[in-house]
């Protein structure tokens, strides 16, 4: 994988470029399909193949552009995913590095997806994974990558120290006694590395890698040493790094000196990282030295308000009676760390003499020990209220005595499966109430783990060297190597890719695939054989038993040498002559004498048989006889004999049981020990042709071998586009639905049962394809979080996917939201411009004048709102002449500047309905006076789906300006009118029904409204606000009452004139007429 940088404006993203090789007939045709991000916006991708020549290249996309095929490129994380398809279309671009032509596909990835995701706050942001596909629903030419926001990642901000030359990093390694890697929880490409160091050398020394180690000199060294001596109270010497965690939001370093917390990463300064120090009173270097961090691995990328970090630090001694303990743990800032153990556990007669681990499960909101104390090895856990509480949730776990050295536990990152290790390994699927033995090593003991999250693969290293591999939540393992190293530590990368680091150079695994990934590290997968003799015996036709056999005068010590493990369950055992089997059960037993174990096979190939010239007793007949209490005389014809070869061979019988020849007696008399007694042919001869002989013995080295199985499952998801970790949010009321496509052989976990509602089922399909699905309801007002894991049982190790853990969250989507519905919708260039006129001419949006506010109950010209509209703080303020109307109104985002440019309002800010925007905003939608019955439609944006807002949503309207003079229209059914009365005297407002909520205004201006959907019925704050400015209005109070009443009174006193002159007999008009004539005569 070859890394590169893109750049758009200040956001850096980083992203792999690869190189597929692609299989064809001929290897004349294979090809390399590369693909990468141009550096034009961020937004470009071009996709080539990389041939020798340019006319190859240009055939082979020419071929699959006439066939329609065209690359996809899939843009994934837990909650989003979106697939972008290349044109079909040949570009003949120059592109720089190649120096010619080339013949590409072209892509444009729609701007709003970055504008959605690059966000600049620093927080714990989540990885995205990169998918490219030949075409989009075709496994073909297929390859995954990354992409890393690295504004905003934590760690990434800071300077951690003094940065070091290459030069001094080398001087270092001399000195280095182990390695100490931690990775972030959300981009695990981005990882720390620190050096322990031996006593002739000091300091503190930790490398940063923002691309997964795959380079050994992209790592950025830092000499942390001063900052932790500048928190010491004098001078000290030997400091080294013990042990170090990187949560999402802090970094925790134990040191021979102490342990010291950081700063926290999300609000980074130019300075260096500083740290502080937290003290245990008694302990001193010879304990720091042997103290150990735990820490539980989960992404708290989208931060809900009930997720929280752990961190545990554990001492190895016994504490005295003046400590309170040798564990303490603390919760996020980690200012204040707590004993891990309550004063008393109930159910234990004496306090636990040694803490072992100690983890938070925060599904189950538990704590989880392991510790030793009189009686052996325990487990327990205990309810976590803020601390440990004196009540255990479970009933101690008693592990037997064969766990005789425990190291630790850890939980598998994001998930709910618990491993115990040490010599052995015990997995919990339930949260530590009952534990199930995985491995046993006797001798050799598992002394560290590392995890991937993405492909669920664990190793185990020993102290011996050895390398062992399982999947989350299997219970079946394998040996993948050894590592010469005597300093190394193991890492896997985002996607999965497992890493060795050495104080000097990195190795990295090529392949996603976990034979090939771990091939190239450890070298070829080891032969898990063991050294003796197996027994064939057969069931059916399809199935046979293999009995190992363990001599009568094995020393007990090394008896386990010879017998079937945990660790052959699952695997294939291949003859050397022909033949394969699959171990579909392992078996303990005490009986037949010298057969301790055994092991149930599934016959995928049949087995060879020795012939007469490799086993010349088999031209002969054969009588059986026993021959003590259970070994048995096999005796021949005379003319054939036995041959020291023929030890360890294996006489099949049909119908009997076998007999495994042990030693020879003499040329026709062998003795040989029975695979099943009870079906033992005593005193019978068996005729030439009858019987048959079997090789699996290893007296002339061994005939048999035992491998991983290939993988030959495949665990579909509904759409192949979503992660493998996909994350799932229920509200209250609500349900989510998975589907898979897989075996029968699944099964279902949930991490914390009380949390949600799960159920599932399988059905057929009309191709004869199991599909599982499972819906998820959350029915209880109770937020938290819990895996759901998928496990394929009967998976080999080798499969890419045999565990699914989505995360289904109690709470509220942060997608989730709740959106009004304009009655007349407006396009964006119409708000631009300002214009948008409706079928009759009139204009739907008014620019707010400048410096804006609505008015009040007492009059338009006396605003009393603290909300601006349309600020600009170096603009006179209009209806600011009474004293209250100057005490109100405060400017928000154009507070402390001078210009309205000063303010930095976003396009978007002035198109928000947002009081929190109130200063940008400068237009809004304009209807004409009187609005009547005007539908208030609501509805919840969830997921790019619309869903309307009903019962149970009830809803409160408010007018954040505090304005009168509007009206809502709803309606009342029996159960809302329930509802109502109980929740209008709790919330001291009204509430609504939101299904056919209707709106009048009688008031002129700006209204700016509020909903919010009532608490109880939903995790999320559904909160819209809408605006609507009146207009055309007639004139405010009390203008329109006094000229209604001047005409009033004028118009009634001119009828009662007339009415009086009718009444008298008076006639102005025709005395007027007259005294006009007259006038007319007189002149």
């Amino acid at each position: 994988a070859v890394f590169g940088n893109i750049y758009y404006s200040q956001i850096s993203l980083h992203f792999y470029i690869f190189k597929i090789k692609v299989a064809s007939p001929s290897p004349a045709n294979d090809h390399d399909l590369l693909f990468f991000l141009s550096l034009s916006f961020l937004k470009k991708i071009q996709c080539f193949f990389q041939t020798e020549n340019e006319l190859s290249s240009k055939d082979v996309i020419s071929v699959f552009t006439s066939g329609g095929l065209a690359p996809s490129l899939g843009i994934i994380n837990s909650t989003y995913n979106g697939i972008f398809h290349f044109n079909l279309t040949l570009v003949i671009a120059f592109y720089f590095i190649l120096l010619s032509h080339s013949y590409l596909w072209l892509d444009n990835i729609p701007f709003r997806l970055f504008v959605f995701c690059f966000q600049t706050d620093v927080a714990a942001v989540e990885e995205w994974l990169v998918r490219i596909t030949l075409h989009h629903g075709l496994n073909i030419y297929a390859t995954e990558g990354t992409l890393l926001d690295s504004v905003r990642e934590p760690i990434l901000q800071w300077s951690l120290g003094t940065v070091m030359a290459q030069s001094e990093v080398n001087k270092l390694s001399p000195h280095v006694v182990d390695l100490k890697a931690a990775k972030c929880p959300c981009a695990n490409d981005v990882a720390l590395l620190g050096f322990i160091l031996n006593t002739t050398y000091n300091g503190v020394y930790i490398g940063l890698s923002f691309s997964g180690f795959w380079n050994y000199h992209d790592t950025k060294w830092y000499d942390m040493t001063d900052t932790i001596y500048s928190q010491l109270r004098e001078e000290h010497t030997d400091l080294t790094l013990i042990d170090m965690a990187l949560t999402n939001h802090f970094l925790v370093i134990l040191t021979s000196l102490g342990l010291f917390i950081s700063e926290d990463l999300r609000y980074p300064t130019p300075q260096h990282l500083q740290l502080s120090r937290a003290d245990f009173c008694g302990f001193e270097r010879v304990d720091y030295v042997k103290g150990k961090l735990w820490y539980n691995e989960r992404c708290f990328a989208n931060r809900e308000h009930f997720e929280v970090d752990y961190v545990t630090v554990t001492f190895d001694r016994n504490r005295t009676l003046s400590e309170s303990s040798a564990c303490f743990y603390s919760k996020e800032p980690f200012l204040e760390w707590q004993p891990c153990l309550p004063h008393i556990l109930k159910g234990v007669k004496s306090a636990p003499s040694s803490v072992i681990t100690f983890l938070v499960d925060q599904e189950r909101d538990t704590g989880v020990y392991l510790f030793h104390n009189r009686v052996g090895l325990m487990e327990s856990t205990s309810s976590m209220t803020g601390k440990p509480n004196l009540l255990p949730k479970f009933p101690l776990f008693q592990f037997p005595s064969s766990f005789s050295s425990p190291v630790g536990m850890i939980f598998h990152p994001r998930s709910h499966f618990l491993y115990a290790y040490g010599n052995q390994v015990w997995l919990s699927l339930d949260g530590g109430n009952t534990f199930k033995l995985i491995a046993d090593f006797h001798g050799d003991i598992i002394t560290k783990t590392y995890h991937s999250f993405y492909t669920s693969d664990i190793t185990f290293v020993s102290q011996s060297g050895k390398v062992y591999l399982t999947k989350a939540g299997l219970s079946k393992y394998t040996k993948i190597g050894n590592v010469a190293d005597k300093i190394f530590t193991l890492y896997y990368d985002h996607l999965g890719f497992i890493h060795k680091l050495t104080p000097d150079h990195f190795e990295a695994g090529r392949s996603i695939s976990t034979l090939e990934n771990s091939r190239s590290i450890f070298g070829q997968a080891p032969d898990m054989g063991f050294e003796t003799a197996l027994a064939p015996q057969y069931i059916s036709l399809n199935e046979m038993l293999f009995f190992a056999y363990v001599p009568l005068n094995e020393p007990p010590e090394t008896v386990h040498t010879k017998k079937f493990k945990n660790i052959h369950y699952g695997k294939l055992i291949r003859s050397r002559k022909t033949g394969t089997a699959y171990i579909r059960k392992i078996l303990q037993h005490e009986i037949p004498t010298g057969f301790l174990s055994s092991v149930i096979t599934e016959m995928i190939d049949p087995f060879g048989i020795e012939e007469v010239n490799e086993s010349s007793c088999l031209s002969s007949s054969l009588y059986i006889n026993q021959s003590g209490n259970f070994s048995y005389k096999l005796t021949l014809d005379p003319q054939t004999l036995f041959q020291d070869t023929d030890i360890e061979k294996t006489v099949v019988i049909p119908g009997h049981s076998s007999f495994l020849i042990t030693s020879i007696l003499d040329g026709k008399n062998a003795l040989a020990i029975a695979t099943m007694p009870n079906r033992v042919p005593n005193n019978v001869t068996f005729l030439k042709d009858s019987w048959f002989l079997y090789n699996f013995g290893q007296r002339n080295g061994r005939t048999w071998n035992i491998y991983s199985k290939p993988c030959n499952y495949w665990l579909q998801q509904s759409d192949d586009s979503t992660s493998l970790n996909i994350v799932k949010y229920v509200d209250l009321g609500n349900s989510q639905n998975l589907e898979v496509k897989i075996i029968p052989n699944t099964k279902v976990l949930v991490g914390d049962p009380t949390l949600l509602e799960v159920k599932a089922k399988g059905i057929f399909d009309d191709a004869d394809s199991y599909i599982m699905e499972i819906s998820v309801v959350s029915r209880a007002l109770r937020q938290g979080s819990t895996s759901l894991a998928l496990v394929v049982w009967e998976a080999a190790t080798e499969c890419f996917v045999t565990t699914i853990v989505p995360t289904l969250k109690s709470s509220c989507s942060y997608l989730r939201a709740m959106r009004h519905i304009p009655s007349e919708s407006i396009p964006v260039e119409d708000w631009i411009q300002g214009v948008h006129r409706d079928s009759q001419g009139f204009n739907m949006i008014k620019t707010l004048p400048v410096n804006y506010r609505p008015p009040s109950n007492m009059g338009i010209a006396i605003p009393l709102t603290d909300n601006f509209y349309h600020a600009d703080p170096s603009q006179p303020i209009p209806r600011n002449l009474f004293h209250k109307s100057k005490e109100a109104g405060k400017y928000k985002q154009c507070a402390n500047v001078s210009t309205r440019e000063e303010c930095n309002c976003t396009d978007a800010q002035k198109l928000s309905y947002a009081v929190a925007f109130s200063d940008c905003r400068e237009k809004v939608p304009r209807f004409k006076f009187p609005v009547t019955q005007y539908p208030v439609s609501l509805k919840i944006f969830n997921e790019s789906v619309l869903i309307p807002v009903k019962s149970p949503y009830l809803v409160t309207v408010t007018e954040v300006n505090l304005r009168k003079n509007w009206q809502l229209k709803h309606s009342v059914p029996v159960k809302i009118k329930k509802l109502k009365n109980y929740l209008e005297p709790l919330l001291h407002a009204s509430v609504y029904n939101p299904l056919g909520l209707n709106l009048s205004i009688k008031g002129s201006e700006l209204f700016h409204f509020r909903v919010s959907v009532v608490p109880g019925v939903t995790f999320c704050d559904l909160v819209e606000e809408f605006q609507i400015y009146v207009d055309d209005a007639p004139l405010p109070f009390p203008g329109h009452t006094l000229i209604a009443v001047a005409a009033a009174v004028v118009l009634g006193g001119l009828i009662f004139t007339a009415f009086m002159f009718q009444l008298r007999d008076i006639h102005p008009w025709s005395t007027f007429w007259k005294w006009m004539r007259t006038r007319m005569s007189a002149a």
